[in-house]
């Protein structure tokens, strides 16, 4: 029987207030609520779920040696941490960009995001669904 792939799914700064920060662009649902939901929809996955609101943590996870994809919502390092670029870039394992609200509707800072040209694609405004459409690209790779 082949072992589940194990993705790591990686949540930035301020992303531990999911539920509580701004609800009209984030939602109400917590991400740890949203997990579990997660873990039930994709049986096939073997999903790590880490956030961190230290770039040298999210930098460390990033580097695990035991995760075949990668799910990065870097939150507002998305624009600013080449540290994150390059881990992404170091590693040999492919990721996916997400994002919760419409990046390029927001402020103009979150228009760019540095991470993105290093990640084999971007999810952007569709919520927490983001992340599931993230796990179908890994699905269809499987």
């Amino acid at each position: 029987m082949k072992a589940a792939k194990r993705i790591l799914i990686l949540n930035g700064p301020n992303l531990n207030l999911l539920g509580k920060r701004e609800p009209d662009t984030y939602g109400f649902k917590s991400f740890e609520d949203y997990f579990v939901e997660l873990k039930t929809a994709y049986p096939e996955f073997n999903l790590v779920y880490f956030q961190s609101n230290h770039e040298g943590e999210l930098i460390d996870a990033i580097q695990r040696n035991d995760i075949d994809g990668i799910i990065i919502n870097a939150g507002g390092y998305t624009h600013n941490s080449v540290s994150i670029r390059d881990a992404i870039s170091a590693v040999d394992v492919e990721a996916v960009e997400v994002h919760i609200s419409n990046i390029s509707a927001r402020e103009t800072f979150r228009h760019d995001s540095i991470i993105g040209p290093v990640c084999v694609g971007c999810i952007s405004g569709f919520g927490l669904s983001s992340y599931q459409l993230a796990l179908q690209y890994f699905s269809n790779i499987s």
